[in-house]
């Protein structure tokens, strides 16, 4: 089976505190995006894992779909498979495509080995590799809180909007991207975006990111003044995106995509 999946963005990504156990909690809305990484899941006589594309750092153990592979046969003894993983999502720009690779294993091999498992126990599974793992279970767009797992679905349609994403190919550590949070409590943004209402959205992880790399402010000026009704940071950087309700202009550049939602 070949599976595609998704990048998220955060509209808006409030954090705030650090809770007792180590995690912060947030409150954001993710909205699923059609740029996507290639993932295709085969049954084998043994383990074999494949990754092409952009090059992912670490050993094959610490990959997180091995790791929800693992999982999976840990849980269900499930049988070998062969995994090749296209890897076009860039990393380290609070796009989610490592949370989704994880997710969309997971979603594969119920599948494959007619598991049967139901959306709520994947997205328990989900929740064991990632914080926002569990949102790729079902996409679409959903209010995300406590460290990013509790999920409510939101009745938004984005359709007919287009988005342009800008990545800078800056990689933004999500530790260091914590450690120098600014904490923002009003999440009053959030009640508004049923109408498709934007302002007073607000990203906790910016003020920092902005002062470090003032280019990534420069991006996101640039994409309002080129007509973005809303634009920001998402997740904890470093990709800048903004909304438009008609396609903007798309030059081509490496690293810039434009998309319709």
């Amino acid at each position: 089976m070949i599976l595609f999946p998704p990048a998220k963005v955060n509209l808006g990504l409030n954090v705030l505190h650090k809770r007792d156990d180590g995690y912060h909690e947030i409150k954001s809305c993710m909205a699923e995006i059609p740029l996507c990484d290639v993932l295709e899941i085969l049954p084998s006589d043994s383990f074999r894992f494949l990754q092409t594309g952009l090059t992912v750092d670490g050993d094959q153990e610490s990959n997180l779909c091995v790791k929800a592979f693992r999982l999976m046969e840990d849980r269900y003894g499930i049988g070998a498979v062969y995994m090749h993983l296209r890897k076009i999502i860039p990393m380290g720009a609070g796009l989610g495509g490592g949370s989704a690779d994880a997710t969309y294993v997971l979603l594969g091999l119920n599948d494959l080995f007619e598991l049967n498992l139901d959306d709520a126990t994947l997205e328990s599974l989900a929740s064991e590799l990632g914080s926002d793992c569990a949102f790729f279970v079902k996409g679409g767009v959903q209010l995300s809180e406590g460290r990013g797992e509790v999920l409510t679905p939101l009745d938004m349609n984005l359709k007919g909007f287009h988005l342009k994403l800008v990545y800078p190919a800056l990689h933004i550590g999500t530790g260091e991207a914590y450690g120098s949070v600014h904490f923002e409590s009003d999440v009053s943004g959030y009640e508004k975006l049923i109408n498709k209402d934007f302002s007073g959205l607000v990203n906790s992880f910016e003020e920092h990111a902005f002062s470090k790399f003032p280019e990534l402010s420069g991006i996101k000026q640039s994409l309002l003044d080129e007509g973005a009704f809303f634009a920001a940071m998402s997740g904890s950087g470093s990709s800048v995106f903004g909304l438009f309700a008609k396609k903007p202009k798309d030059a081509g550049e490496e690293n810039v995509w434009v998309l319709e939602l």
